[in-house]
C-alpha cells in the first residue's frame, strides 16, 4: 500500500508505517502528479482535496488530521466511493488556550479585569463549545451565537447582532461556508465591524475569511477603537502586510498548534483508517507521547486568583511569542514573507496544554480551586 502524506504530520512511521510505503510532501506541494499512484492521502487544512487533485488517482482512504473540512469535497468522495475522516477536537483544547493567552495580553496591556467583561463566542462546536464551558467556569458571563446548533436544540443562543450590540470581547469559531442562510464567508463584514462596541477585542481563530479583511484593514486604518487578534488570514500563506502590523496579536494560523493536539489529529486519523480496514488499532497515543517539560506548580494558598490565572496559563503558553516570532517574519519580500509563514508552523516549538499540567496549592484556597478546574489542570 503506497500512502502520501503531509510532512508536517507527525508520528506517522509509528502509526502507519506498518502499512505500507510513506512518501511526504510539503501540503502545499501535494498536487495530481504526486497523488497518481498513492492509494490513501494524508492530510492538513492547507491541501485541498476535490476531483480535480484525486479523479483517476487509486486513492481509497482521505485522513485530514485536522477539525475543519471546508478543504474536502465531500460531495466527490461520495460519487467516487472514497472513504474519508477528519479528526474533530483534536486541537480544540490548544485554540481555547490560545484565546484564553490572547485575552491574558489584551488584559495586561490594558489593565482590564477579564470578569467584567460580556463575552461572545460565535460558533459552538467542538472548539467554540469548550471555550464558553471554560469561560463560564471561571465565571464571566458569555453569550453564544450558533445558529445551526439553535436550529436544532433551541437553548439560549443569541443572534449575531445581540453579540455584536453588547460583547466586549468577540471570538470566531466557525467552520468556513460560503452558500446558505448561515454562510460564514465575510460574516464580519464593513458594516458589521462598524458596529462593534468601542473597545472591543475580536480574536478570530477559525478561518480567514470569516472575517473581511480588506474591510478589518481600513476599519483599523481609521482608527477604529478596536483590539483585532488574528490567526488565520484571507490567502493564506500571503497575509496582508499591512493588516498584520495592525492587529495587536498576528500568528500564522497556529492557534491549535499544541503537541497534544497534533498527536491526537494523527491518532484519531490512525483509528478511523484501522476500521476502514477493518482492524483494531495497535498502536495508542499514551504509548508515545513524551514527557511535559514543566510537570508540576506548586500555589500558596493566599496567591492571587488573578495573578495564578496568568501564571499558570503562562507557564504552558503565551502566544505573544508566537506573534513576536511572525512579525518578523513579515519584514522581507512577498516571497520571503510566504515561505516564513510555511516555515513557522512547521518548525514549531514544543508546546503542551494545560491539562499535563499538575498544580498543588497549600490550602483549601476554594476560589483558586475552582479557578484551576475551570482551567483543566490536574489538581493534586
Amino acid at each position: 500500500m503506497r500512502l502520501l502524506a503531509d510532512e508536517n504530520i507527525p508520528l506517522l512511521d509509528p502509526f502507519f508505517a506498518s502499512f505500507g510505503e510513506i512518501r511526504r510532501l510539503p501540503g502545499r506541494a501535494i498536487d495530481r502528479a504526486a497523488v497518481a499512484d498513492a492509494d490513501v492521502l494524508l492530510v492538513r487544512s492547507v491541501t485541498r482535496v476535490d476531483r480535480a487533485l484525486l479523479e483517476g488517482s487509486a486513492v481509497k482512504f482521505v485522513g485530514t488530521c485536522t477539525i475543519g473540512t471546508d478543504h474536502l469535497d465531500l460531495a466527490y468522495f461520495a460519487e467516487a466511493g472514497i472513504t474519508w475522516s477528519s479528526a474533530p477536537g483534536c486541537n480544540a483544547r490548544g485554540v481555547v488556550e490560545y484565546v484564553l493567552g490572547a485575552l491574558l495580553a489584551l488584559a495586561e496591556r490594558h489593565g482590564t479585569d477579564l470578569a467584567a467583561r460580556t463575552y461572545g463566542v460565535v460558533g459552538a462546536g467542538q472548539v467554540g463549545g469548550r471555550l464558553v464551558e471554560l469561560l463560564r467556569g471561571l465565571g464571566w458571563n458569555v453569550l453564544v451565537c450558533d445558529p445551526p446548533r439553535q436550529a436544532r436544540e433551541g437553548g439560549e443562543f443569541v443572534a449575531l447582532e445581540e453579540i455584536i450590540r453588547r460583547c466586549d470581547v468577540i471570538s470566531l469559531h466557525t467552520p468556513l461556508t460560503r452558500d446558505g442562510a448561515d454562510a460564514t464567508w465575510h460574516l464580519l463584514d464593513a458594516a458589521r465591524l462598524a458596529q462593534l462596541k468601542p473597545g472591543c477585542w475580536l480574536i478570530n481563530a477559525s478561518r480567514g475569511a470569516v472575517v473581511d479583511n480588506a474591510a478589518l484593514k481600513a476599519h483599523l486604518q481609521g482608527g477604529a477603537d478596536l483590539e483585532a487578534v488574528l490567526d488565520v488570514w484571507e490567502g493564506e500563506p500571503q497575509v496582508d502586510a499591512e493588516l498584520a502590523p495592525l492587529c495587536r496579536l498576528s500568528t500564522p494560523h497556529i492557534a491549535g498548534y499544541s503537541l497534544d493536539g497534533k498527536l491526537r489529529g494523527t491518532e484519531q486519523i490512525y483509528q478511523a483508517f484501522c476500521a476502514w480496514r477493518g482492524e483494531a488499532p495497535a498502536v495508542n497515543l499514551a504509548q508515545l507521547l513524551p514527557p511535559a517539560w514543566l510537570s508540576e506548580l506548586v500555589l500558596h494558598e493566599q496567591a492571587d486568583p488573578v495573578w495564578a490565572l496568568a501564571t499558570v496559563c503562562r507557564a504552558v503558553y503565551d502566544p505573544r511569542l508566537d506573534d513576536a516570532a511572525f512579525r518578523r517574519s513579515l519584514l522581507g519580500d512577498a516571497e520571503a514573507r510566504r515561505t516564513g509563514f510555511d516555515a513557522l508552523r512547521k518548525h514549531y516549538p514544543m508546546r503542551r496544554e494545560l491539562p499535563e499540567l499538575r498544580v498543588r496549592v497549600t490550602g483549601e484556597a476554594k476560589q483558586l480551586r475552582r479557578q484551576l478546574a475551570a482551567l483543566g489542570v490536574q489538581l493534586v
